[in-house]
């Protein structure tokens, strides 16, 4: 079976005009049309923390429904990370990942069935510091293996990485593959490759790629990074 996943930092809606669009960002999620949906940045840093997508407004103008994580009544995900799903997808567990922090940054996971098959998503945006984002690498990793269920696992997200293979990519051992679908960064001039989708053994890669339209090359300063993938045989 065939899903596409996507991730994108949404800049808290504001892009490279200055303006704060929320239907700007919207419509690039509709023009991706992906299966599943990894954001950073989607609420507000101070005060409330207010989402910057309403939430009546996804349900109404979007196929998705935003996971259940927000710990504030006014905030879609869980430090500025979250998770949409096409309507109709089985959700069956939530939770934020307990990351070493300085910086707000989290991690996220999601717990899904897609055709009847059970899966696992892991959104994340990691620290601007190099040894920080591995140790938060590693409390992912850890994360995950305390999970009584083993099942198919998707990780994506701003990881904030320019290495190329190196950095925090080092602790993924050989049950994981590193994708790279390419430069996301800066949205104008792409020059690095910080946005990144990880999977564990089994899934087929069919394609990945970086969505340059051109509402998404002023809606944020990061592009939405897309995978396609098929769930490995059971």
């Amino acid at each position: 079976m065939q899903i596409k996943f996507a991730s994108y930092n949404i800049h808290k809606a504001v892009g490279l005009d200055r303006r704060r669009d929320p239907e700007r960002i919207l419509t690039v999620l509709r023009e991706i049309d992906a299966d599943v949906v990894a954001l950073q940045e989607v609420d507000r840093r101070y005060g409330r923390r207010m989402a910057v997508l309403p939430l009546d407004t996804i349900q109404s103008g979007t196929d998705y429904v935003p996971v259940p994580l927000s710990m504030k009544p006014d905030s879609l995900g869980w430090h500025g990370n979250a998770i949409l799903v096409r309507k109709g997808t089985q959700i069956i567990e939530a939770a934020p990942v307990p990351l070493p922090v300085l910086e707000p940054r989290g991690a996220i996971r999601a717990d899904l069935v897609i055709g009847g098959r059970r899966l696992r998503v892991i959104g994340m945006h990691l620290d601007l510091s190099g040894l920080r984002r591995r140790h938060q690498v590693r409390s992912v990793l850890a994360h995950c293996a305390d999970c009584a269920e083993r099942v198919p696992t998707v990780m994506m997200g701003d990881l904030n990485e320019w290495a190329q293979r190196g950095g925090c990519l080092r602790e993924f051992d050989d049950g994981w593959q590193v994708l790279s679908p390419g430069r996301s960064f800066p949205s104008r001039r792409p020059m690095a490759t910080l946005d990144r989708i990880i999977v564990s053994a089994g899934w087929e890669v069919l394609g990945t790629n970086v969505h340059h339209s051109p509402l998404s090359a002023i809606g944020s300063d990061h592009l939405p990074v897309i995978a396609s993938l098929i769930l490995p045989k059971i």
